[in-house]
């Protein structure tokens, strides 16, 4: 039985990666996919630019200015994780986040 998570991650359908940065992604609690977590984008200074729940399945996405950025996931019963991630034009930063 699948997690209803879409092979390959987030569906692009509809996006022209040529001209976005992507980051995108899953979070995840032992092998399931976690709906309702937050996640939040801050820039390489460390300033919050977005945060936003991801879906039932656990997925978020962000078109982000290209360059450094962290990605924090808050998630009840769970300690934040960063992620660093390099956005760039044409790119689709992909991140799976494990949480405990």
């Amino acid at each position: 039985m699948g997690c209803g998570a879409v092979v390959g991650g987030v569906s692009l359908d509809d996006v022209d990666v040529a001209k976005e940065a992507i980051v995108q992604g899953q979070v995840m609690r032992d092998g399931v996919p976690v709906g309702g977590a937050y996640v939040r984008l801050h820039d390489k200074d460390g300033e919050f630019t977005a945060e936003m729940p991801t879906s039932d399945a656990g997925e978020f996405r962000f078109f982000a200015a290209p360059g450094r950025w962290t990605v924090r996931t808050l998630a009840p019963g769970a300690e934040p994780v960063d992620r660093a991630v390099v956005a760039s034009l044409g790119n689709i930063a992909e991140l799976t986040v494990s949480i405990g």
